[in-house]
C-alpha cells in the first residue's frame, strides 16, 4: 500500500519554515511496509487544499493530513477533507465540554472559536490529544471502491509523533496484511552520483523485490535498499542478497554497508590495528578532526592535530621548511607532504595527515583556482600525495567534500 503525506500551512511556502513531521512519518511508515508515494505543502486556502485533498484520494490508499486544526478561521483541513469525500461535518459536544475543561483548569477563558476543533468528519474516531487541544480523527473510507485510510494530525510535532505512535500505528496493523521490512544501506565514497549509478543499475534494476533509491551529496553516494516479505527471515535474505551483488561490484568504494558514516569506519579500522593519527589541515579549518573526534572512543587513535591557517604556524606547527612555502607556496603538494610528515612528528603517532588548498570564494588564480587542494599522507611506509580540483561550489561545499576525501584517503591507506 502507498501512503501520501499532506502538509497544511502557508508558513510552510515561506523560507522561514520547514516541514519535518514527513521524515518521522516515512520513518515509521517503512517499518510496516508502507511506502510513501507523494509528499504535499498546501497554503491555507480552501481551494487549494480541497482540490489536494480530491487528488489523494483518488491515487493514494493512506492519506495523512498534517496540521490545519486549530481554531482560527484559517485551519480548514476538517472541513476541506470533508468537502473532498461528500461527507458532513459535525460538532462533538464531548469535545467541546473537554475544551471548556481543558481551558477552565488553566483558569483562562475559553474562545467561542475553540469551539470548531471539536468538528468531526462524518464516520470519522475522534483520538484526544493529551498534549494540545486540537483531538485528531481517523476515517476509514472509500473511494471509487477501495478503501482508504484517513489521517488528520495536529501539526507541532510534539503533539503529532506521540499520537501517531501510540494511535495511528496500531491503527494501521491491523488493517494492513502482516509485513516484515528490512533495510540496508551501502555508503560509497568520491564516487559521482552518475558513475556510481552506472554500475549499481544494471544490478538493482533486475531486483524488483527490493526498493533502491539512490542519494548523493558532498563526496558520498548512498544507496538505500528495503525490502517487505511476509517474513523478516525472507526480508532480510532480499536485501542481503541485493546488498552482497552491488558490493562486490564497487569492491573497495564501498565504505560502510550498514550505513555507519566515514569517520566511524577510518576510526573502525586505526582502532582495529592498533594505529593512531594526527592532522595538519589549512582549508578544511579543523573539519577533518572534528569529524573524527565526533566518534566516541577516539581518543584511543586521534591524539591530536594543528589548524595551520598561518605559513609561520605551518612552520612552527607542523615543522614546514618556510623556504618550501616560499618556492612551491602554501597550497603545493610539497606542503601538504610536509604537513604530513611534521605533524607525525610532532605528534608521534602511526599515520600523519596533511590537507591544505583553497576553499574560496576568493584567493584563487588561474594556475591555483578556486577548489585546488593537496592531501598527503605519511607512515612508515613513506608518504602520498592526492591533488584534486573540485567544483567551484560555496565555501563550505569544498570544506565538507575536501574532509570526505581526506578521510577515504585514510581508510585507503589502511586497507592496502
Amino acid at each position: 500500500m502507498h501512503a501520501e503525506v499532506i502538509a497544511i500551512g502557508s508558513e510552510l511556502l515561506t523560507p522561514f519554515k520547514q516541514d519535518t513531521n514527513s521524515l518521522f512519518l516515512a520513518e515509521r511508515l517503512n517499518l510496516i511496509g508502507i511506502h510513501i508515494a507523494f509528499k504535499v505543502l498546501v497554503g491555507d486556502d480552501r481551494s487549494h487544499l480541497t482540490q489536494v485533498a480530491r487528488a489523494a484520494f483518488e491515487r493514494s490508499d493512506i492519506i495523512i493530513f498534517m496540521g490545519g486544526l486549530g481554531p482560527t478561521e484559517d485551519d480548514l483541513t476538517r472541513e476541506c477533507v470533508a468537502d473532498a469525500l461528500g461527507l458532513e461535518i459535525h460538532p462533538h459536544p464531548e469535545i467541546i465540554a473537554e475544551l471548556y475543561k481543558w481551558f477552565a483548569a488553566r483558569r483562562a477563558p475559553m474562545p467561542k472559536n475553540n469551539e470548531r476543533q471539536a468538528d468531526v468528519i462524518e464516520g470519522a474516531e475522534v483520538i484526544r490529544n493529551p498534549l494540545g487541544t486540537a483531538p485528531a480523527q481517523w476515517l476509514a473510507t472509500e473511494c471509487n471502491g477501495l478503501p482508504r485510510y484517513v489521517m488528520l494530525l495536529p501539526g507541532p510535532p510534539r503533539e503529532l509523533k506521540p499520537l501517531f505512535e501510540t494511535e495511528f500505528m496500531p491503527r494501521l496493523r491491523r488493517v494492513l496484511p502482516p509485513a516484515a521490512v528490512a533495510r540496508r544501506v551501502l555508503k560509497i565514497a568520491m564516487l559521482g552520483e552518475s558513475v556510481a549509478d552506472s554500475i549499481a543499475a544494471p544490478i538493482y534494476s533486475q531486483r524488483t523485490d527490493v526498493q533502491t533509491t539512490i542519494l548523493a551529496s558532498g563526496g558520498e553516494v548512498q544507496l538505500h535498499l528495503l525490502a517487505t516479505a511476509a517474513t523478516q527471515e525472507e526480508a532480510q535474505h532480499r536485501v542481503d542478497s541485493l546488498a552482497d551483488d552491488l558490493d562486490d561490484a564497487f569492491g573497495v568504494n564501498v565504505f560502510s554497508t550498514e550505513g555507519e558514516p566515514l569517520e566511524q569506519i577510518v576510526g573502525y579500522h586505526l582502532g582495529m590495528r592498533g594505529l593512531t593519527i594526527s592532522v595538519a589541515e589549512s582549508c578544511t579549518g579543523g573539519l577533518v578532526s572534528e569529524r573524527l573526534t565526533n566518534v566516541a572512543g577516539s581518543s584511543q587513535w586521534f591524539l591530536g592535530g594543528a589548524v595551520t591557517y598561518s605559513n609561520d604556524l605551518k612552520t612552527k606547527m607542523a615543522m614546514v621548511p618556510a623556504k618550501m612555502i616560499a618556492q612551491h607556496g602554501a597550497v603545493s603538494e610539497q606542503v601538504a607532504q610536509a604537513l604530513a610528515a611534521g605533524i607525525r612528528q610532532a605528534c608521534g603517532t602511526s599515520i600523519g595527515l596533511g590537507v591544505t588548498g583553497i576553499a574560496g570564494p576568493g584567493g584563487g588564480t588561474e594556475d591555483k583556482p578556486v577548489g585546488l587542494v593537496y592531501f598527503a599522507i605519511a607512515d612508515e611506509r613513506g608518504s602520498e600525495v592526492l591533488e584534486r580540483r573540485f567544483p567551484q561550489h560555496d565555501r563550505e561545499w569544498i570544506r565538507r567534500i575536501a574532509s570526505q576525501q581526506a578521510l577515504d584517503l585514510v581508510r585507503r591507506r589502511i586497507l592496502s
